[in-house]
């Protein structure tokens, strides 16, 4: 029983809980002005474990480039998505967006760092992304849908916000293989703060209500999503392939809808759950160990 067995799963659960987290905090905060105290309270998580396993701190190039990764996986990409979501991108047509994400990711490994994709990965990826349209295609012939030509900019925004994590992810595999994970993880949050506090400080009120839902919605994004998930993104990014480890987000909206079922009260649509069959089954190729050669 290792780690590497459980990562994956434990990964999807914490990461697919951000949307449960968000439903709830946007009643109660502006999006830039959450972020901001997430992200510093992030900063401050992890600079306190890395002080309590005395980790080496990244110097030099290192240390920038650590900051420079953090602006685009945490900064630009939680940014622009929460920013569109609440200026009128449907949820729908952001699932599709979001789902876009590993595709870009393998095409993107392919032709930066030359990740080779075996043909069972490219179905298994293409899959993935076929079984998200169907989960959601309920979505894509409600009203909300129609309004999609009235919201070109938050669109524009969600889909530069998905270009920003895939080139956060290929940068944290080519630059960031060495140095204590914790320590990186510090500065990476510090380079989100920086870039998303301006954006509050000149659009946002920092309304935060300070109600026990907002609290508790800061304390699991921080500790459960930012921390927890975070490391064990990081962890897969650096102990396999870029493009499996970003396969693995195909899985987070079916599992949004379980949860959103047990939350809320939502049901759960025939096409939704074949959907998560597909999804299932693309994960499951695109994470698949190659066979080993036969030695004659």
């Amino acid at each position: 029983m290792t780690l590497d067995r459980f990562a994956p799963a434990i990964f999807v659960f914490l990461w697919s809980t951000g949307w449960i987290i968000a439903k709830y905090a946007a009643l109660h905060s502006e999006p830039f002005s959450f972020l901001v105290i997430r992200y510093a309270l992030s900063a401050v998580a992890f600079c306190a474990i890395s002080v309590a396993i005395r980790a080496k701190w990244p110097k030099g190039a290192l240390a920038w480039r650590a900051v420079y990764s953090g602006v685009f996986l945490h900064g630009f990409y939680l940014g622009g998505v929460w920013w569109a979501v609440a200026h009128g991108v449907p949820a729908g047509i952001s699932g599709i967006v979001a789902a876009m994400q590993p595709l870009l990711t393998a095409l993107a490994a392919s032709v930066i760092i030359g990740e080779r994709l075996r043909p069972s990965q490219t179905a298994g990826l293409a899959l993935g992304f076929v079984g998200i349209a169907v989960a959601i295609s309920p979505k894509l012939v409600q009203p909300d849908a129609s309004d999609l030509l009235h919201a070109g900019i938050p669109l524009a925004v969600n889909l530069v916000a998905m270009f920003a994590v895939t080139y956060g992810t290929i940068y944290q595999k080519k630059h960031l293989q060495a140095g204590d994970l914790t320590a990186i993880a510090t500065l990476q949050y510090l380079g989100a703060l920086a870039l998303t506090a301006p954006f509050a400080l000149a659009f946002e009120t920092f309304r935060f209500d300070g109600t026990f839902e907002t609290y508790a919605a800061l304390a699991w994004s921080v500790l459960g999503i930012s921390v927890g998930g975070i490391a064990l993104l990081l962890y897969l990014i650096r102990r396999g392939q870029v493009s499996r480890a970003a396969s693995l987000i195909y899985l987070c909206p079916p599992t949004v809808a379980v949860q959103a079922l047990i939350a809320f009260g939502e049901p759960l649509t025939p096409p939704l759950i074949v959907g998560t069959v597909i999804v299932a089954a693309g994960v499951y190729l695109a994470n698949r160990k190659a066979p080993r050669a036969v030695k004659a």
